[in-house]
């Protein structure tokens, strides 16, 4: 507690702690240790120490095509981190190369509702270059 004149009751001392865990410590090794040997790099070249057997395609959307990120979207991420990782520790080459597909989706979903269009007949009316 502090000692300031009649304040003593109303003030907390708090004093900084910069100790780390055990497991934090240990998190941040094997990151650098992980950095410096290439370790990710070398798992798409060589995907379970060997040659790959063949390229594995895994094809994925941009993580939130639907709009706001929420809650949901942790299970989709895990299964979209999950796939690639069980088929490059089988042997195949999974290049990781995510949003191929619908990046502009939510920007056109508002566009469309500004011009007042409700499908794609009137976007093809209005013409596609106007529209862009």
């Amino acid at each position: 507690m502090s000692t300031l004149h009649g304040r003593e009751n109303d003030t907390v001392v708090v004093e900084e702690s910069s100790t780390k865990s055990e497991v934090a410590l240990r998190e941040e090794a094997i990151q650098a240790f992980w950095e410096e040997h290439e370790v990710f790099k070398q798992s798409l070249e060589t995907p379970a120490g060997a040659a790959p057997k063949g390229d594995y395609v895994f094809y994925d959307g941009p993580p939130f095509a639907t709009g706001t990120p929420h809650y949901g979207h942790i299970l989709a991420g895990t299964i979209k981190d999950a796939i690639p990782r069980f088929w490059t520790m089988r042997g195949y080459r999974v290049r990781r190369k995510w949003g191929w597909d619908c990046h502009g989706l939510p920007l056109e979903n508002l566009i469309e509702k500004k011009l007042g269009l409700a499908n794609k007949r009137e976007i093809e009316e209005l013409g596609i270059k106007n529209f862009n």
